[in-house]
C-alpha cells in the first residue's frame, strides 16, 4: 500500500489528499447538520409529549373532582340513608311516602347526574331486597350481587374496566368510585356506586393518533388498554409497567408527577403521569421511528448528492492541478538532463515572479554554483599538489634549521656558553613542536613543555624575571586540548598585562576538575583591565564584537575558542576575569577523557 502511494504521480496524490479533505469536511458538516436535525426532532417529540401530559393531567383532576363531589352530595343526602336504614331493618314506607321520595329527592339526584355530562351514572345500593327500586338512583342488593365488582364492594375503592350488567348490554368500558355507607346505629345499610366511562376520565386511550399508545397501570399490576391490537399491547406493556414502577416509588409528597424521556434502543417516546388518587399511571407511548427514518433518508439523499459532488470536484481539481503542474513537470524534466550529466541546460520560466519563477530561477542559479564549485575543486586540487610540494621543501627547510641549531649549540658548549646552548636547545624544541602538525589535538603536558621552551626564550628578552607555577594534576596532564591552546593564552598575559608592570611576576597555570569536566585556569599578575575593556574583549571572544587586525584585538582568544567549540561543542570553550592593576584569569574548561597516555599509544 505504502509503495503504491509512494508510485503515484504528484498530480494525483494532490488531487487525492483534496478529495479527502473535502470527504472528510462534508462527512464531519453533514454528521453534525444530521444529528443536530435528529436531536431536534427527539427534544420537539419530548416537550409536545409533555405539554400533552400536563394538558390530560388537568382534565383527568377535574374528571376525579366531579366522582368525588357526586358521591360526596349522596352521602349527605338524610333521606336516602333512611331508605337504607330502612331496608336493613326491615321497615317499609307507604305507597304516597314512596311517590314523595321518588318526586323530591330521587329527581334532585338524578337532575345532578344529568348536569354532569361525565359522570355516566351515580347509584345506592341497599344491603337487602327489602326495598322499592327507584331507577335511576336506588337499586336492591341483588342487583348489587351481578356488578363484576360485588366481591371488592366491602373494601371501596376505585375500580376499573368493567362492564354494566344490570340493564345495559352494550361493551363500553367503565370505571368507578366505590363508598361504602355506614350508620352509626346499624353498620352498614349499602353502598354508592359513582361511575364514568373510561372513555371520559383517559381519552388517551381510545384517541387513534399515528404511532401512539396510552394505558393505565395500577399499582396492583393491572394494564388497562383501549381500542389497540394485542400487539400493540405487548410493545408498550413492558416499558410502561417500567416507568409506572417508577414514578409510583418517587411519589412521596401526594403530588402528581409526570416523567418523559427518550428511548434510544427503541426510538420511542414514553411519558408518565402518578395519579396519587387513582393508585396508577397513565403511561403515553409515542413511536417517533418514522420522523428518524425521514431524517435518515434526507441523510442518504445528501450523501448520494454529496459523493456526485466529490467525483465532479476530483476531475476539476485533477485538471487544475495538473496545469499548475505543468511548469513543475518543466523543471522536474531539466534536473533530469543534469542527472544525464548535462550541466549546460537551463530553466525557461525564471522570469516569472510566482513560487514556480522562483523555483526556475533557483534551480539555474543552483547548477551555476554546482559549475563554479566544481572549477573551484578542480583549482583546489591544483593547490593541493603545490602545497604537497611545498610541504616537502619546508620539511626539508625545518631538517636544514635542526642541523644549524645544533651546531651553535655544539660551538656554544665548546667555547663553555652553556646559556646561549640552553637557549638554542629550547629554541629548537619550539620549532619541532610548532612544525610538527600531525594531529589536531595533544596533551595537556605537551602544551606545558612547549610553555616552558616559551618561557625560557621569552626571559632572554627582559630584565625582570616572568616565573611559571603549575599545579595540574596528573588526569589534568593526560587530557587532550587542540595543539596550540594554552601557549597563546600564556603570550597574550606577557604581551598585554606583564610588559606593562616590567617586574618580576609570575603566571600560574593550575586545574580544576568537576566531575566530567575539567577547568585550566592561567592567571597572571599583571595590570588587568578596567571594566569597558573586559567587555569588550568578552564580545570579541564570543563573536559579538568583530575583531581586526594588530595587537591586542583579542583575535587569538577567538581562535582558541572557536577551536574548543568544533572539538568538543558549545559547553565547552574560555571565560576571562580579572581585576584592573591586579590580574587577569583565563579559564579553559574541557571535557575529561578516559583515555591514558599510555593507552592512547597502544592504539
Amino acid at each position: 500500500m505504502n509503495n503504491a502511494i509512494k508510485g503515484m504521480k504528484l498530480n494525483i496524490k494532490l488531487t487525492l489528499v483534496t478529495m479527502i479533505l473535502v470527504t472528510l469536511l462534508m462527512g464531519v458538516f453533514g454528521g453534525i447538520v444530521f444529528y443536530n436535525l435528529e436531536q431536534t426532532h427527539v427534544r420537539e417529540s419530548v416537550s409536545y409529549m409533555q405539554s400533552t401530559m400536563e394538558r390530560r393531567m388537568d382534565s383527568i383532576d377535574n374528571n376525579i373532582n366531579a366522582i368525588n363531589m357526586t358521591t360526596q352530595f349522596f352521602l349527605t343526602n338524610a333521606k336516602m340513608n333512611e331508605v337504607l336504614n330502612r331496608a336493613k331493618t326491615g321497615a317499609t314506607y307507604t305507597t304516597a311516602e314512596w311517590i314523595d321520595i321518588y318526586n323530591v329527592d330521587v329527581a334532585a339526584l338524578e337532575r345532578l347526574i344529568n348536569t354532569n355530562p361525565v359522570i355516566n351514572g351515580a347509584r345506592y345500593y341497599a344491603m337487602t331486597d327489602n326495598v322499592r327500586e327507584m331507577l335511576p338512583v336506588m337499586y336492591n342488593n341483588s342487583r348489587l350481587k351481578k356488578q363484576e365488582w360485588a366481591d371488592m364492594a366491602d373494601e371501596g375503592g376505585w375500580i376499573f374496566d368493567y362492564s354494566e350488567n344490570i340493564f345495559s348490554t352494550d361493551d363500553k368500558k367503565l370505571m368507578a368510585l366505590i363508598t361504602p355507607v355506614d350508620d352509626r346505629a346499624n353498620g352498614r345499610i349499602g353502598y354508592i356506586e359513582t361511575s364514568m366511562q373510561l372513555r371520559d376520565l383517559f381519552p388517551s386511550l381510545y384517541e387513534h393518533m399515528e404511532g401512539e399508545v396510552s394505558c393505565f397501570v395500577c399499582d396492583d399490576g393491572q394494564v388497562i388498554f383501549g381500542d389497540v391490537s394485542p400487539s400493540q399491547q405487548e410493545d408498550v406493556q413492558a416499558a410502561a409497567c417500567r416507568l409506572a414502577k417508577e414514578l409510583s416509588m418517587q411519589d412521596g409528597d401526594g403530588q402528581t408527577g409526570i416523567k418523559t424521556e427518550y428511548i434510544a434502543t427503541g426510538k420511542y417516546i414514553i411519558s408518565g403521569m402518578y395519579i396519587k388518587e387513582l393508585a396508577g399511571t397513565l403511561v403515553s407511548v409515542d413511536d417517533i421511528s418514522g420522523g428518524i427514518a425521514s431524517v435518515h433518508r434526507l441523510r442518504s439523499l445528501f450523501l448520494l448528492a454529496a459523493l456526485i459532488m466529490i467525483a465532479a470536484l476530483a476531475f476539476v481539481v485533477n485538471m487544475l492541478v495538473n496545469i499548475v503542474l505543468k511548469r513543475f513537470y518543466d523543471v522536474l524534466s531539466t534536473i533530469r538532463e543534469v542527472r544525464s550529466g548535462n550541466l549546460d541546460v537551463r530553466t525557461q520560466d525564471e522570469t516569472r515572479s510566482d513560487e514556480m519563477g522562483e523555483l526556475s530561477y533557483q534551480v539555474n542559479r543552483m547548477l551555476d554554483r554546482i559549475q563554479e564549485l566544481m572549477q573551484e575543486n578542480v583549482n583546489r586540487e591544483v593547490l593541493a599538489k603545490d602545497s604537497q610540494l611545498k610541504a616537502l621543501q619546508n620539511q626539508i627547510n625545518a631538517h636544514f634549521i635542526y642541523n644549524v641549531l645544533e651546531s651553535i649549540k655544539m660551538m656554544a658548549e665548546i667555547r663553555e656558553e652553556y646559556d646561549i646552548s640552553d637557549a638554542v636547545t629550547s629554541l629548537g624544541k619550539l620549532l619541532r613542536y610548532s612544525m610538527k602538525w600531525s594531529t589536531e589535538t595533544i596533551y595537556v603536558s605537551e602544551e606545558i613543555e612547549y610553555i616552558k621552551n616559551y618561557m625560557a626564550l621569552i626571559n632572554l628578552r627582559f630584565d625582570y624575571e616572568i616565573f611559571l607555577s603549575l599545579n595540574l594534576s596528573e588526569s589534568a596532564m593526560k587530557q587532550k586540548i587542540p595543539k596550540m591552546t594554552l601557549q597563546p593564552i600564556v603570550e597574550n598575559a606577557i604581551v598585554h598585562g606583564i610588559e606593562e608592570i616590567a617586574e618580576d611576576t609570575t603566571i600560574y597555570i593550575k586545574s580544576i576538575e568537576d566531575g566530567e569536566d575539567c577547568t585550566i585556569e592561567i592567571t597572571d599578575n599583571g595590570r588587568g583591565m578596567n571594566e569597558e575593556e573586559l567587555n569588550i574583549l568578552r564580545g570579541k571572544i564570543s563573536g559579538q564584537v568583530p575583531s581586526g587586525g594588530g595587537s591586542g584585538n583579542g583575535i587569538g582568544l577567538k581562535n582558541v575558542q572557536d577551536r574548543i567549540r568544533m572539538e568538543y561543542g558549545e559547553k565547552y570553550g574560555i571565560e576571562v576575569a580579572d581585576k584592573e592593576n591586579c590580574y587577569t584569569k583565563v579559564c579553559i574548561k574541557i571535557p575529561m577523557s578516559s583515555r591514558k597516555v599510555g593507552e592512547e599509544n597502544k592504539a
